[in-house]
């Protein structure tokens, strides 16, 4: 019986190891880049932002409800920041606003998610 016992103990120990980091994965990049594809016209340049490009940012916005996930995200929007060609800065700093949400950073390639106090 004791010893059952101490398997019992050991297995729960390790699915908890396994378990938790899972449960504290940050948003993807891949999430990030999908919720806000819609946005990409604005993003370029042209007039304000879509119904679809805003239920993105907000869809986003509560997908990061962690401070790793906002991290993450932070990271994601700064890298796809810089592979967008033809990138208009200032329609990227204005989206979150334009969309009526608020984050603690602008959407830019030189944003350091790292100091950002969420």
């Amino acid at each position: 019986m004791a010893r059952s016992m101490k398997l019992a103990c050991v297995v729960l120990v390790m699915c908890m190891v396994v378990i938790a980091p899972m449960a504290e994965a940050a948003v993807s990049c891949g999430t990030v880049t999908g919720d806000l594809a819609p946005c990409l016209p604005f993003l370029t340049g042209g007039p304000g932002p879509s119904m679809p490009c805003c239920a993105g940012v907000k869809k986003l916005l509560s997908a990061a409800p962690t401070v790793p996930d906002k991290q993450a995200a932070c990271n994601c929007l700064k890298s796809a920041a810089g592979s967008i060609n033809n990138l208009n800065a200032n329609n990227a700093a204005a989206l979150p606003g334009k969309c009526g949400v608020n984050i603690p950073y602008k959407i830019s390639t030189s944003t350091n998610c790292n100091t950002i106090r969420f």
